[in-house]
């Protein structure tokens, strides 16, 4: 890492910093620290609802998806375009009237105005184990990404480095300042990849002649994908926005229900098709400039010799000139961290507010509880995810494990006259269990279909079977 660079990434780690420490003057409670107090506008919301998505996770993971599928590979961010303006259109109206009523600070808390408090409970502990696990696949991402590009940086040590920062502003400054950060790393990583990766990457891989000499035909193409991996991506992102800690804190923090539902619009066409098609075209340059031979002298002589999340940082690091390395890799960084962030907010929230039943009052001298905890939940994460290899596997089993126990009981808000508290707690064990062992058991199922399918599937029929019953609940679950 050359002088330059190394100052470029310094000021943009102090920058964050800056920001974290500015609003940790301004928090004044609880609601401040975990939903902003509830002032917040579109545009800032709405770029921090796409970074928040977007993130590392699927930055680098689409990155790796363009390399090994090509085109198709963007299908992944249109389940999100999807998935937004769905939840604006259905979930907003529907909740945000009442959440402010209530003065709601989680998701979990609004499952436990319609079901009970004890299904909030378990909504805490599923939302809070499925965000650390998704704090680290960000944190992961950006340790790989700052390992590929520069080798002499130790994975470990990068994963520290990246933890401590994000950990840091997020701790001290609450969701402001994670909304705020996550503006300004958008704009870094919007800039650096539409004016410096791509066409600098372009430029490096020989242009369009380099790309059809070293792509076949169906990466170009966006129907070579089975509809088995669709149907896979569908019912693993589509409900996260009617399941999202991350998302309900944003719907919280708005001003009125109109800002919410424009910041959720804004933020489904970011996903795609801006964010989803640079994803994987410089995916798919990192391929044309494996099978160039550009990394040979890393040890990757051919693209079945590489790990394909690896190929976008190699090749950012051999096209892109000094300086323009630092400011390329802190866009990269602006992305694991602005989904680090909210991710660890997310997680603070459901173990203080959800499982804990911490009640703050205000005062800057109360914020000391939230940020202490926020910052045990990071430094956890980060041990989680020296543990791990892949940020988008790690990524999609955090969102399975949340989307199968807590899919069905928020339909049941939305569709269910009758909303049984028992029904809700036992297609939250029942999804959340049958996915993890489904998962665990690594065994192919029917059709190409992932474990979380059959999960939801299970969780729909017992909240069904239950719902109708009218089956008493167990003892250890009534209020």
């Amino acid at each position: 890492m050359t002088l330059i660079d190394a100052v470029v990434l310094i000021i943009y780690f102090i920058v964050v910093l800056a920001i974290g420490i500015y609003h940790h003057r301004k928090n004044e409670s609880e609601e401040d620290y975990y939903v902003g107090g509830r002032q917040m506008g579109s545009f800032h919301i709405g770029l921090s609802v796409v970074a928040t998505d977007v993130g590392g996770g699927f930055s680098i993971g689409l990155g790796g998806l363009g390399f090994v599928m090509g085109l198709s590979g963007s299908w992944m961010l249109f389940t999100g375009l999807i998935g937004a303006w769905l939840s604006a259109v259905i979930l907003i109206p529907k909740i945000f009237q009442s959440a402010r009523d209530q003065n709601l600070l989680t998701f979990p808390q609004l499952l436990g105005t319609h079901y009970d408090k004890r299904v909030a409970f378990v909504a805490g502990i599923i939302s809070a184990i499925g965000y650390i696990g998704f704090t680290s696949s960000q944190l992961l991402a950006g340790a790989k990404l700052a390992t590929a590009t520069f080798p002499e940086i130790d994975t470990k040590i990068a994963l520290i480095v990246m933890g401590v920062v994000a950990v840091a502003y997020t701790g001290l400054g609450g969701l402001k300042a994670v909304i705020y950060t996550d503006s300004f790393q958008w704009a870094i990583l919007m800039f650096g990849l539409v004016f410096i990766g791509i066409p600098l990457g372009f430029i490096g891989i020989g242009g369009m002649d380099g790309i059809s000499a070293a792509l076949p035909d169906h990466f170009f193409s966006l129907q070579s994908i089975s509809i088995a991996k669709i149907i896979n991506w569908s019912i693993t992102i589509i409900p996260i926005w009617f399941i999202g800690m991350t998302l309900y804190q944003r719907i919280y923090a708005c001003k009125d229900e109109k800002t919410a539902k424009r910041a959720w619009y804004i933020a489904g066409l970011f996903e795609y098709p801006l964010m989803s098609f640079m994803g994987v075209l410089l995916g798919m340059f990192a391929r044309v400039a494996t099978a160039q031979g550009m990394f040979a002298d890393a040890g990757f002589a051919n693209v079945n010799s590489i790990d394909a999340e690896l190929g976008l940082p190699l090749l950012l690091k051999y096209v892109l000139p000094t300086g323009v390395m630092g400011l390329m890799l802190a866009a990269y960084f602006s992305a694991v961290m602005s989904t680090a962030d909210s991710c660890l907010m997310a997680a603070s929230g459901n173990i203080l507010t959800d499982i804990f039943k911490f009640k703050g009052k205000s005062g800057r001298g109360k914020m000391v509880i939230p940020q202490i905890v926020t910052i045990i939940v990071g430094v956890f994460a980060i041990l989680l995810a020296s543990s791990m290899q892949n940020v988008l596997e790690l990524m999609l089993y955090s969102y399975a494990f949340m989307v199968s126990g807590l899919l069905i009981p928020v339909l049941g808000i939305l569709y269910f006259k009758r909303k049984d508290p028992g029904a809700a707690f036992w297609s939250m064990v029942t999804g959340g269990t049958l996915t993890i062992t489904l998962t665990l058991i690594k065994k192919d199922l029917p059709y190409g279909l992932d474990p979380i399918f059959f999960g939801i599937i299970a969780a729909f029929v017992v909240f069904i079977l239950v719902n109708r019953l009218k089956t008493p609940r167990p003892a250890f679950i009534r209020d």
